[in-house]
């Protein structure tokens, strides 16, 4: 059995950490070098970082910010925001990043999944999802939760699977930054129809959220961010109490 993944998640704007509450109303959470060699020493087993302004500028930014960041950890890490053609999944795979998150451009060109998937390999191409929970159906996001689009998320995340995404990354909107616990229906509906790995992202506020997302939702891996950079769960405390509760984590 593969062990399940606890994976912090660091939102860089103007080369700082930040968080939102719903996708707005952010908040200074830190230093992201700083923070990423602390999460790794603590036992984090990924780490993700998105640029979520993604402006030319701040992706050059960005790119010497993932090379500060590889020198520093010992774990995976994932990198998202502006990536729209080969070059720039090249140009992060060379600062020292494992993979890639694309978002709205994959929505806008979902053929990018599969130029990804043969150039790099699919285990590089991790597709993010925002949706948000409407009139009884999860629609999904652009622009980092911005602008609405009509497309349904298990049509979009099953359609990317059979693109060549390695791994699906789920945001819930609506329970982004909330803390009342992840999406889990949603979760187990992605888990039954895919194959590849599911990351559950939005609505960590306690250990007993993790393990729902393991046990109802089925995830593979758990992200969360603010109970992390402001010190509200420790991830060596989260994995032993996810140990006592028969779930499979590296210690």
């Amino acid at each position: 059995m593969l062990a399940k993944r606890i994976v912090p998640c660091l939102d860089i704007k103007d080369g700082k950490t930040v968080k939102g509450v719903n996708f707005v109303n952010f908040r200074d959470a830190g230093d992201p070098v700083e923070l990423g060699a602390r999460y790794s020493r603590e036992g984090a087993d990924e780490l993700v970082y998105l640029d979520i302004t993604a402006s030319h500028e701040g992706r050059k930014t960005f790119t010497e910010l993932v090379k500060r960041v590889a020198a520093h950890i010992s774990i995976p890490f994932t990198v998202g925001g502006g990536i729209h053609e080969l070059g720039d999944v090249d140009r992060l795979l060379s600062a020292g990043a494992d993979k890639v998150s694309i978002n709205s451009a994959a929505l806008r060109n979902p053929a990018l999944i599969g130029e990804i998937a043969r150039h790099f390999g699919s285990q590089v191409c991790v597709v993010a999802i925002d949706a948000n929970w409407e009139d009884g159906r999860w629609l999904c996001y652009l622009n980092g939760g911005r602008v609405p689009t009509d497309r349904d998320l298990f049509q979009w995340a099953s359609e990317a699977g059979d693109r060549g995404a390695g791994e699906i990354l789920f945001t819930s909107m609506t329970h982004d930054g909330v803390k009342d616990g992840y999406a889990n229906e949603a979760l187990s509906a992605l888990s039954a129809m895919l194959r590849i790995p599911i990351i559950a992202s939005g609505g960590a506020g306690r250990m007993e959220h993790f393990r729902d997302a393991f046990t109802l939702g089925k995830a593979d891996a758990a992200l969360a961010a603010s109970v992390f950079h402001f010190g509200e769960i420790q991830i060596s405390d989260l994995k032993r109490y996810l140990r006592q509760e028969g779930i499979h984590v590296r210690i």
